[in-house]
């Protein structure tokens, strides 16, 4: 606007020529023409229609394109430039540019539904939480990992609360619940979540009704159990969930760039709880912009129904016993008591262990681990199986890892002729004692030298049934000779003498 009115005070008032202006300014006589008679705001450049002489004989292929995909969830649909390289397998020889002008001026002019239009939502004290998964990477132990966060928003006050772990199972839902419940201090009535399998079984939709779910039976008992109003949102329609959706993004940004680096996963945890606090004391609430969201989240525990117990949150499948005495459980495998083999048990799946059940009783538990492939044994398992073939001793897995003292007493055992039945007869013996007081025997056989069976048996009996302590026998020198004499009428002494005084 400076240029305009320099041109126009030149030209009206000091009477310069056109020409003598746009030698002065270094424009084209048409610019100054232009200028001259403007009156309105800045002018702006407007892209003439061109006559798309490569992209022309391809429109009807972008257009079909990008038709059909409007109706596809946001996340399986092309990009321009997507759609730019894919118009050049079908002999596009034009510029991206002219895809991208195409595909903005389809979706803004041609197609407006596609650029989407939304309410603002409010939400009352204690009234919901959003739920979601994010996938992040952190280096735990010095070693990079994928990990599953969860990550949960109260809608009203902002409160964030995120968790990683190793997957996004349905026992992983459950635990993850529970610590956030926890962390906030109460529940909140009603749940938003996506339609994932481990949530929903089914999405199907009404004539008449509209979409409807067939939520999975575990997850519904875990809503009873904390009475949660669960609420699926539309097929691909973050925004109905997107407090999460966005603090997904913006925590990712905060909390997981760069990458973290710590121990271990709790340790992780521990940090990540402690970045949600201070992020909240230090951010504004976006609606109340005078108060932190830590304050308004704080006034809002008072909305939340208190958190009791906790729900028992695992899953449970129907696994059979191999004739090793393994049952398989994602993809690992754990041991079981020899006289279930070849029978169904009950498994189920925490996130930190995993809990084998015969008609509704635990015969086996296992710490879980989250590798592939991989097998875990428990020494105890296999005992009925070793007595009836000692054979297995040198070379089965169960006896390759056993504690310290079992080892060096096993050690000493077989340099003896028949020494592996006799280190047999000594690892029965867990079988009722325990492989712990094996361990303590084990050890103080060695400390004494004496290491047979025989020994190791007499030791753990000690260590099962120990012997009352012998009688202390009191030296002649220490004997009392004048012993004390129990004389209540003192009392009736002192107290006359008191009166006395």
């Amino acid at each position: 606007m400076e240029t305009i009115a320099k041109i126009r005070l030149l030209y009206h008032v000091k009477k310069k020529s056109i020409s003598e202006i746009a030698r002065q300014f270094r424009l084209s006589r048409n610019t100054v023409y232009k200028y001259l008679h403007h009156d309105g705001d800045v002018p702006k450049y407007t892209r003439r229609s061109s006559a798309k002489p490569q992209l022309g004989p391809h429109e009807a292929i972008l257009q079909k394109w990008v038709e059909t995909e409007s109706h596809l969830p946001r996340k399986q649909r092309r990009t321009a430039r997507r759609l730019f390289e894919d118009l050049r397998k079908e002999g596009y020889t034009g510029a991206y540019d002219s895809v991208q002008r195409w595909v903005k001026h389809w979706k803004v002019v041609e197609h407006p539904g596609v650029q989407k239009a939304y309410i603002p939502l409010v939400f009352r004290p204690g009234e919901a939480y959003q739920f979601d998964w994010s996938t992040e990477t952190v280096v735990l132990g010095g070693v990079t990992h994928t990990v599953k966060v969860a990550q949960f928003r109260l809608t009203h006050s902002r409160m964030s609360f995120v968790r990683a772990y190793p997957r996004e199972t349905q026992e992983m839902v459950f635990a993850a619940h529970q610590e956030a419940f926890a962390a906030f201090g109460g529940v909140p009535e009603r749940g938003i979540y996506d339609n994932p399998k481990t949530i929903v079984d089914m999405v199907y939709r009404k004539l008449v009704e509209g979409q409807d779910r067939e939520f999975n039976p575990r997850f519904l008992a875990m809503m009873n159990h904390y009475l949660i109003d669960p609420t699926a949102c539309t097929v691909a329609a973050g925004w109905e969930k997107g407090q999460v959706e966005n603090q997904v993004d913006t925590l990712r940004k905060w909390f997981f760039t760069p990458t973290p680096r710590f121990d271990d996963i709790d340790q992780l945890n521990a940090w990540l709880w402690q970045q949600c606090v201070e992020r909240a004391q230090s951010e504004a609430h976006p609606e109340q912009k005078d108060r932190s969201i830590w304050e308004v989240f704080q006034e809002e525990q008072s909305s939340l129904r208190a958190f009791r117990a906790t729900f028992d949150g695992y899953v449970e499948v129907r696994a059979r016993v191999s004739k090793t005495c393994l049952v398989t459980v994602d993809r690992n495998q754990y041991s079981v008591p020899a006289q279930y083999a070849g029978q169904y048990l009950q498994v189920r799946r925490y996130v930190d262990r995993i809990l084998v059940l015969h008609e509704g009783q635990a015969v086996a538990s296992h710490r879980r681990h989250m590798g592939r492939g991989q097998v875990f044994t428990d020494v105890i398992h296999y005992l009925d199986v070793l007595e009836r073939k000692p054979g297995a001793l040198r070379n089965g897995r169960p006896f390759q890892e056993l504690p310290r003292a079992i080892t060096s007493v096993r050690q000493r055992l077989q340099s003896k002729p028949l020494g592996d039945r006799e280190f047999v007869t000594v690892l029965l013996m867990a079988r009722e004692y325990g492989i712990d007081n094996l361990e303590t025997a084990c050890a103080m056989a060695l400390e004494q030298g004496a290491v047979n069976a025989a020994v190791v048996l007499n030791l753990m009996h000690r260590l099962a049934n120990p012997l009352p302590p012998a009688p202390v026998c009191t030296p002649e020198a220490l004997r009392l000779q004048d012993e004390p004499r129990a004389d209540c009428a003192r009392y009736d002494l002192l107290r006359g003498n008191a009166y006395v005084h």
